[in-house]
This record gives structure tokens, sequence and C-alpha cells, in this order.
């Protein structure tokens, strides 16, 4: 990427004695893989744009834990869990921000009985925040006119009632948002919760992902647009299953924003 993104960790900020005004939880996914790194970066760009005085905690940031406790092993959920929540709190860590559903619905839910309490945020809700106090504005007209399904992940969704932000904020790129069939609470689930990411799926007559990816199709979109690095993949992958990736492209919420800055 041409401009250089500005990110400090929070031990830079603690070397000058002073705190930042979110935490960036970049999550596994937007750190590791790939793909998901695109969406980190774009995120990054849209703070930068907004100067917003932002922290990641670089290498100190390990696993939610939430895959272990979807898999069923508590154990080393709170294990993983009691070692980000000292740091946290050593870090007096007041708001944290994520790309992540899993990670938002872990930290936010399943931290506080564990003793770590948070306001925690979806990146689709701060985004809000920041063009709500007019500190971020969208000028490019990139997306005019295109049609756009937004995909609800589960834990963004049903397991958090967070349906309007990210189309609020989708709203501001001036495309023509469609919704699928299924869409809010009766949304379907891309296929990639409750750590179903990381096996072969069961048997059966159609994959998850490619009968959710069938549903966005059927609103015949030119963007499907989701909030979580994990139905990207599913939504990519069904895609391809479908034939369509000519046609059809899948992008988070963070890309399309910072695609309009």
């Amino acid at each position: 990427m041409s401009e250089q993104l500005k990110v400090k960790t929070m031990e830079a900020f603690l070397a000058e004695g002073k705190q930042p005004e979110i935490l960036f939880w970049v999550g596994s996914a937007g750190s590791y893989d790939d793909r998901a790194k695109k969406i980190s970066r774009a995120f990054v760009r849209l703070l930068n744009k907004a100067e917003v005085d932002f922290a990641v905690l670089g290498p100190e940031e390990s696993s939610t834990g939430d895959v272990a406790k979807r898999a069923g092993n508590e154990f080393l959920f709170q294990m993983q869990a009691m070692m980000n929540i000292e740091l946290l709190n050593g870090y007096e860590i007041k708001r944290i921000v994520t790309c992540d559903p899993h990670s938002f619905n872990t930290i936010k839910n399943e931290y506080p009985s564990l003793g770590g309490t948070y306001e925690v945020l979806h990146h689709t809700q701060y985004l809000k925040e920041l063009i709500d106090a007019g500190r971020l504005s969208l000028t490019g007209n990139e997306y005019k006119g295109k049609r756009v399904t937004f995909h609800d992940p589960c834990y963004l969704g049903r397991a958090n009632n967070v349906y309007e932000a990210p189309r609020n904020v989708l709203a501001k790129t001036n495309a023509n948002l469609v919704e699928m069939k299924r869409n809010k609470q009766t949304a379907l689930c891309c296929g990639a919760g409750g750590a179903q990411m990381f096996k072969e799926p069961e048997k059966g007559d159609m994959d998850i992902n490619v009968l959710r990816t069938k549903d966005a199709l059927e609103t015949n979109p030119d963007i499907i647009a989701t909030g979580c690095p994990y139905c990207n993949t599913m939504m990519t992958d069904g895609i391809k299953a479908h034939e369509k990736e000519d046609s059809v492209t899948v992008l988070d919420v963070a890309e399309l924003l910072a695609n309009s800055l």
C-alpha cells in the first residue's frame, strides 16, 4: 500500500504515559489470514483518516479463546482469557474495538465473569460513531448505484442484536442496499461459527456457505458485504462454488468505507 499506515502499540503509549482513545483488537484472522489482513488495514486507514488516537497490542495480543470454547475446551478457553484479561487490566484498557464478531462477543460477554470488563464495540458501531461525530466523512462515489447486500454475522446479529450499525454506515457509501430474504433475526449462518471454520462439514445436500451465498446471489448483487473475516472467507468460497467470482465481490464494511474516502 502506497500510504504509510500509522499504528502504535500499547507499549509505546505506556512509555509516553498516555492512554489511547481505543484499543484495536486485531484478532487471529485479522493478524494472520492474508485476506483478513486487508480488512485490518482498511480499518486502520479509516482510523488514521479520522485522526483516532488508537493502539494495538501487537505481539502481546493472543487468541481470545473463542474457538477453544466453542469446540468444548473450557479449560483452554479460561487459560487464554485470563492471560488476555491480566494484560488488558494491566494497561487499564477501557474501550476495545474489533473487526471480528467472535472476539467482540467473547470479550464483551464472556470476559466479565473472569474479571475483564470493558466497553466493547464492533468496528461498524465505532465507524458509525466517527461518522456521526463528523470525524469521518466519505466523499468518494465508488459504490454509487452498486447493488450491495449485507450478510449478518451470527455473533454480531443474533447473538448481540447489532443490525443497524453496519447498514447505517453502508448507506453512507451511496450504494443501493438490497436485503436477502433471510436477514437480521432470520439470517442464516455462513457456516464458520462455533469452530466449524476449522473442520470439514458433515455430510449433507449442500454446504452452509454455498446455501448462504445462494441467498445473497438471489438479490442480484454486485457486492456481498459482511462484517466478519470468517464470513468473508465462507462467502468468497461460496462465490467460487457458484462460479460467480467474475461478477460478484465479497468485501468487509470497512473496505467499502475505506474505498469511499
